[in-house]
């Protein structure tokens, strides 16, 4: 695995650590911290809530307190983060941290992110709060496949890459429309990309063997389970105000566990159904590293992984 040297780019430095769930990314990331002058920026689309802290693995508070993570916490359960405003919030914490004089290290497994950042965004209409309840109220009424064959009829070419049941997106697309009377898949056409101004090194951590990653995702699930991840849904429930469509309760391991307590799966099944769900989750990430992203790989089981990613990072900064 090699880099060219980030002094013989005219562009400032910065380093892209990916991988799928249960890689062992925020080790790695903090091991870089504590060897090289760098600073750390959260990927994921999870850890963004607040109050989600053991279905989403963050970091816990004495390690954020050595070794600060920005991007972590910023939003309630009850609200939506996009990757338009990942890129914004992204692209702000790495000034910063250049302006510092150290190096931004961006780690996590949210790879559309990753791709938005790497690739620039369109600069599309912001996120409008009545349009959006508008839209929440329909889909109640009328279900999201209604609302889909809706976005089919002004924006088919968008609609055809989105699941009927995709909430989230179609929610974004029907709003982008109805705000701008433009489809989102013209103003992204016409739209220009603006990547940020830096020299990545992009390093993915990829198993070897699959079937250590999924032992280490069943057995992560099950110390979620044993630690109160019940427990946490049920704190969210009494503070804030929830629905199953919402982007949080859609996360890995918090939907299994809001089927459970809904009534919709029996508990008897919720670790298998959370481990296979994380295991299609990790299936994912990793297929948009091997086909989409393509960095540098390096196999996340390797007992020296931290000494192979640091001779990498060291050859990039020198």
């Amino acid at each position: 695995m090699s880099a060219p040297p980030a002094h013989r780019c005219a562009l400032p430095p910065a380093i892209l650590l990916m991988g799928p769930t249960a890689s062992g990314k925020t080790s790695l990331a903090i091991e870089l911290a504590r060897r090289f002058p760098v600073e750390l920026i959260s990927v994921d689309s999870a850890q963004v809530f607040c109050d989600m802290d053991i279905g989403t693995a963050k970091p816990d508070a004495a390690t954020r307190v050595e070794f600060p993570h920005q991007l972590i916490d910023l939003i309630s359960p009850q609200e939506t983060y996009s990757a338009a405003r990942f890129c914004a919030d992204a692209s702000a914490a790495m000034v910063e941290i250049t302006a510092r004089g150290r190096v931004p290290v961006l780690v996590g497994g949210t790879m559309l992110y990753f791709k938005a950042l790497l690739d620039g965004l369109v600069d599309l209409p912001p996120a409008d709060p009545v349009t959006r309840s508008a839209i929440d109220l329909e889909a109640a009424a009328r279900g999201w496949p209604a609302l889909h064959a809706e976005l089919a009829a002004v924006d088919p070419a968008t609609a055809a890459r989105l699941q009927s049941t995709d909430a989230q997106r179609i929610q974004r697309a029907l709003e982008v429309f109805r705000v701008s009377g433009r489809p989102l898949s013209a103003l992204i056409a016409a739209g220009e990309k603006k990547p940020p101004p830096y020299a990545f090194l992009s390093i993915g951590l990829l198993p070897a063997d699959r079937s250590v990653l999924h032992q280490r995702i069943a057995e992560r699930f099950d110390a979620m389970l044993a630690i109160g991840l019940e427990a946490e849904v049920d704190r969210l429930h009494e503070k804030y105000r929830l629905r199953a469509e919402l982007p949080s309760m859609r996360c890995v391991g918090y939907r299994q566990v809001w089927a459970v307590q809904h009534g919709i799966a029996p508990r008897s099944e919720l670790r298998d159904r959370g481990i296979y769900a994380t295991r299609q989750l990790a299936k994912r990430q990793i297929t948009w590293l091997s086909n989409t992203l393509r960095p540098q790989g390096v196999d996340c089981l390797a007992p020296d992984l931290h000494d192979t990613v640091a001779r990498a990072v060291s050859r990039f900064l020198d």
